[in-house]
């Protein structure tokens, strides 16, 4: 009856949320779906739930942003509610190691450490501790912990930061540029010569430049192409509508009207001052 009385409080705050996904996996009178999940089937949402979150922000719509964030709260709330299961970890052993991380990593504001000191310096501490700390884990190599389940581009990223921290990175971003043209090359003589494995190999390559060009302008390939996917969907919204106007679809249009009308679509954003 306790339970019961916690899960129908709206003011039961974060011990509601708690009960209610240890109920879901109660073996006996849970949910069949939710007692079926593991760690393996519940990680896709997780990283769905967390693209949704940018969404939203990208979105600028904070309505939406409460219920996402609610929704990536619940992936946590699962994730550590299979782990007590298993008797690896509970919600609170969570929460302290986090709590511990962000103290231990933060002295110049929780410590003795000033706080006079640029942003900078304070992204270049923070990377020593995050050593320190991968150290401590036996991660001895340069590129060890960064996480493999990370968007491409992002791990890109994240890998040529530990590199360049090291010193091997490209100094002027020409040289990047320089780079890219050579690896263009690279898979137009793949496509052209090799196999579709070696032409993958190299489009792989040309993406990981790009995404070091990304790192030396200091642009997220990430967001960027999330940007350029939302130009795109609403460029063609237009085309769609523009050709609906003459009673077409864009199956029985064709590419030079197309084409005409997103060159016009453009023009006229770049005349509103749209450039997103």
């Amino acid at each position: 009856m306790a339970d019961d009385q916690l899960i129908n409080d709206p003011d039961g705050g974060m011990r509601r949320l708690l009960e209610i996904m240890r109920r879901l996996r109660d073996p006996d009178t849970g949910c069949p779906w939710d007692i079926e999940q593991d760690f393996n089937s519940i990680a896709p949402y997780t990283i769905e739930e967390a693209y949704e979150v940018a969404d939203a922000i990208g979105r600028n719509d904070w309505a939406e942003l409460e219920g996402e964030l609610g929704d990536l709260l619940l992936q946590t709330v699962y994730h550590t509610q299979m782990g007590a299961e298993a008797g690896h970890f509970t919600f609170d052993t969570v929460v302290k190691a986090i709590s511990d991380k962000m103290v231990a990593r933060h002295p110049h504001v929780f410590g003795d450490e000033s706080r006079d000191k640029s942003a900078a310096q304070q992204v270049a501490d923070w990377e020593q501790i995050k050593a320190a700390e991968r150290a401590g884990k036996a991660q001895k190599r340069t590129l060890d912990g960064v996480a493999i389940g990370l968007p491409g581009m992002t791990r890109a990223v994240k890998l040529q930061k530990r590199m360049a921290r090291v010193g091997f990175d490209w100094e002027r971003t020409e040289s990047v540029l320089d780079k890219i043209v050579e690896e263009a090359q690279e898979l137009v003589e793949a496509r052209d010569h090799l196999t579709p494995d070696d032409v993958e190999s190299e489009f792989g390559d040309l993406l990981f430049v790009l995404a070091n060009l990304a790192r030396h302008l200091d642009v997220d390939p990430e967001a960027a192409l999330r940007r350029t996917n939302a130009k795109v969907e609403r460029r063609f919204a237009a085309i769609e509508d523009a050709l609906a106007a003459r009673g077409k679809t864009p199956a029985e249009s064709s590419l030079a009207e197309m084409d005409a009308l997103w060159t016009e679509i453009k023009e006229a954003e770049k005349t509103a001052g749209d450039t997103s």
